[in-house]
């Protein structure tokens, strides 16, 4: 079984961690830091709680002051980058400390921001800045998808996404996005793909809420560059999974009038948790020329309360030949995983050609 990724916190980091420390604050006790982050509760806090946790027992070795405080952070950082440690992630505890304490202090605060972004990430520390000082923080984001280092220009499109994963959602950009795209408009053809790729998650963020924003962006946007033109499809995912019309015939997928499936063939018609549904179906283009198709297939997942859920998974994306017909088999696992619970009893499977649906079968999940 692999290492539980909350388990990066172990003992080699803190003592690198505190050497560091010990070179930045006088008098600085290892012994007690130690003590009091391995208390009666670590075992049981996962990788959130951790650095939370951290950040908090961190205060108490740093100056009351906050300014000092912070100062003292970002000296830390400096030690840490002559070690060669950039982009780390075990130390997102840093920022947390400027979300946790900062919020009263928004100058001293966004100028650090700006500096710890170009060593590990602030995207969930953040946002209660964006909550509490909307308008002036898209400005400033705005402001920092114009900086010289793409690390702040990702943090400035990633920050505020509208539903970044395991973060703290941003309701008035959910609701309304505008202040969001004057920034994803600077950075849609950016030099870094890293920041590209934050670009188009955003993108897919808005889509869930906005369509029809994201519809209009994609479709003046399309074209223009390479890539600008990666950004909006794969910032358009969730939109071509839906099958939403106007997306799929701007990226050329158009009728399936002549398209059929058949002999579609539930293999493993029992599958047990753990298992492998398989199935297998013909697709036939009837079409006189070759046809541009997005095939998929949506799987029903049987939930706690007897419905089912839908979600969809991509087979291909490609040209099919004119009056051909292509044999398809697909595997779907049912390992146990920690992002989806598994319920027993009746499942379903269904085959998606350009966001239409064509028939369902069944199938039976057991023990």
């Amino acid at each position: 079984m692999a290492e539980p990724f909350k388990n990066i916190y172990n003992q080699r980091f803190f003592d690198g961690f505190t050497d560091v420390l010990r070179r930045v604050i006088p008098d600085f006790d290892s012994s007690a830091f130690l003590k009091e982050i391995y208390d009666d509760e670590w075992d049981n806090r996962e990788l959130k709680q951790r650095m939370r946790h951290i950040s908090t027992v961190l205060k108490n070795y740093l100056p009351d002051n906050y300014n000092q405080a912070v100062d003292k952070i970002l000296e830390l950082i400096n030690h840490l980058k002559e070690n060669q440690c950039t982009l780390a992630l075990e130390y997102m505890f840093l920022p947390d400390f400027i979300e946790q304490y900062g919020l009263q202090n928004y100058k001293v605060s966004v100028n650090a921001f700006e500096k710890i972004t170009q060593f590990t990430s602030c995207e969930f520390a953040v946002r209660p800045f964006i909550i509490e000082y909307p308008n002036k923080m898209m400005k400033q984001m705005l402001a920092w998808s114009k900086h010289e280092n793409h690390d702040v220009r990702r943090f400035s499109t990633e920050g505020c996404r509208p539903r970044l994963p395991w973060a703290m959602a941003l309701p008035l950009l959910k609701e309304n996005p505008s202040s969001v795209l004057p920034v994803l408009e600077n950075l849609k053809n950016d030099d870094s793909a890293y920041v590209r790729k934050s670009v188009a998650n955003n993108l897919n963020d808005i889509a869930k809420d906005n369509p029809e924003v994201v519809i209009s962006l994609i479709k003046k946007w399309q074209g223009k560059t390479e890539n600008t033109d990666w950004v909006i499809k794969h910032g358009s995912r969730t939109l071509l999974k839906q099958g939403e019309p106007e997306v799929m015939k701007v990226f050329g997928f158009g009728s399936t009038k002549n398209i059929d499936i058949d002999e579609f063939e539930i293999i493993s018609p029992v599958v047990k948790i753990g298992g492998v549904l398989e199935f297998t179906f013909q697709l036939s283009n009837n079409n006189n020329k070759d046809t541009k198709l997005r095939l998929e297939y949506g799987l029903y997942y049987q939930k706690a309360n007897g419905t089912l859920s839908k979600k969809v998974y991509k087979i291909s994306e490609k040209l099919y030949e004119n009056n051909s017909i292509t044999l398809i088999n697909r595997k779907q696992s049912f390992k146990l995983i920690t992002t989806r619970k598994f319920h027993e009893g009746l499942h379903q499977v269904s085959i998606i050609v350009n966001g239409n649906e064509f028939e369902k079968n069944n199938f039976e999940l057991v023990k």
